[in-house]
């Protein structure tokens, strides 16, 4: 999203102003699933417009369809794949994102690890951080809290309420988009080539 973000408004804004723009276009896409589910179009449409308000730009609807036209073309952090074939190997994987049904298989087709469940914010009718995304794996998978290792790199999105079900195995990968917080009882690794450490591999 930044990049989208810097390849539309990076000519209009000095790099200064662009970081801010950058990071108040992620806390309104925070912001907007944090209401009831509606299509990510709209999260974005919705973000974008709020965003480009909030900084003095022109919104244009079209600029907001051609970031969401992307999503589907990004692939996982580089040290990925690597990381999660090693897991793969002895523990099945699940994605559990905040994506739409026909986004998802496009970047799930990137990971390069096989991933035994895929589940969506569209078919959870929530969108994380809600307690609602996380319920709708647990029955899907006919498991509990205690049956999982929550991977993430966002308290926000992920860890924070993982905490608030009760998932007791937790696993934060610091890219440095987030600041610490040790209350929340994480493993830290610094990207996934970590991961198969975390579990003895």
């Amino acid at each position: 999203m930044a990049g989208a973000a810097r390849d539309h408004y990076g000519d209009r804004l000095s790099p200064e102003q662009m970081e801010v723009f950058i990071r108040d276009f992620s806390a309104y896409r925070l912001d907007e699933v944090l209401h009831d589910w509606k299509p990510y179009a709209e999260v974005v449409h919705n973000a974008l417009l709020r965003t480009c308000k909030r900084n003095s730009l022109p919104f244009d609807p079209a600029v907001a369809a051609e970031i969401y036209t992307r999503v589907p073309s990004w692939g996982p952090n580089p040290d990925v794949p690597a990381g999660l074939a090693r897991v793969a190997e002895e523990f099945p994987l699940v994605a559990l994102t905040n994506a739409m049904n026909d986004q998802i298989p496009h970047n799930i087709a990137k990971l390069g690890a096989p991933i035994a469940h895929v589940l969506t914010a569209e078919s959870a009718g929530a969108y994380k951080p809600h307690m609602r995304a996380f319920e709708y794996m647990f029955d899907t998978l006919n498991c509990g809290p205690e049956d999982v290792l929550h991977v993430s790199s966002s308290f926000r999105y992920d860890l924070m309420t993982a905490h608030d079900l009760g998932i007791a195995n937790k696993v934060w990968v610091n890219r440095g988009h987030e600041p610490a917080n040790p209350y929340y009882g994480y493993t830290e690794i610094a990207d996934i080539s970590g991961l198969p450490g975390v579990l003895g591999l």
